[in-house]
């Protein structure tokens, strides 16, 4: 399963919820690009460290990484679900805030996160994972459903 949305949209927490109900491990790929510094990983060497996520048996990877995500096609290749979550600025911009402080990078990507990252996202969910379950989240409201039927899936024994 692949998370993906805007900064603020609450990837890690949706990516937790799916895991705690599910079972399933996630992995928080922010946590694992970033170098110190705030320093981009090697784009060779990220897509072969996704390369070797994906060949796990399962997982949950959490994370859109915006300009910055060239190795998005291997996780979407490898995926059977994935979840956009397409929430406003303005929310995502608030639990930004709540969060702690960002570089103006990461505003900018905020900002225009609707007309220039979400087009490329959903062209390469065409392209690269046709056979994929595709849900895109509009609404706290559609999330808290999502999460709801994992748990009645699950049978209310996890979570």
């Amino acid at each position: 399963m692949v998370v993906l949305g805007r900064g603020g949209a609450g990837k890690s927490v949706l990516a937790r919820q799916i895991g705690e109900l599910t079972g399933l491990p996630v992995i928080e790929l922010d946590s694992l690009f970033w170098q110190p510094g705030l320093t981009a990983a090697d784009p060779a060497e990220w897509a072969e460290r996704q390369r070797e996520l994906t060949h796990r048996e399962t997982w949950i990877l959490d994370g859109d990484l915006g300009p910055y995500d060239r190795g998005l096609d291997v996780r979407l290749r490898a995926a059977d679900t994935i979840i956009v979550l397409d929430f406003t600025f303005m929310r995502c911009a608030w639990r930004t805030i709540l969060r702690g402080r960002e570089q103006a990078g990461y505003w900018h990507w905020v900002w225009a996160y609707r007309r220039q990252s979400l087009p490329k996202i959903m062209r390469a969910i065409r392209q690269d994972a046709p056979h994929a379950r595709v849900c895109v989240l509009r609404t706290p409201a559609m999330v808290r459903r999502l999460v709801a039927d994992l748990r009645r899936e699950a049978g209310g024994v996890r979570g």
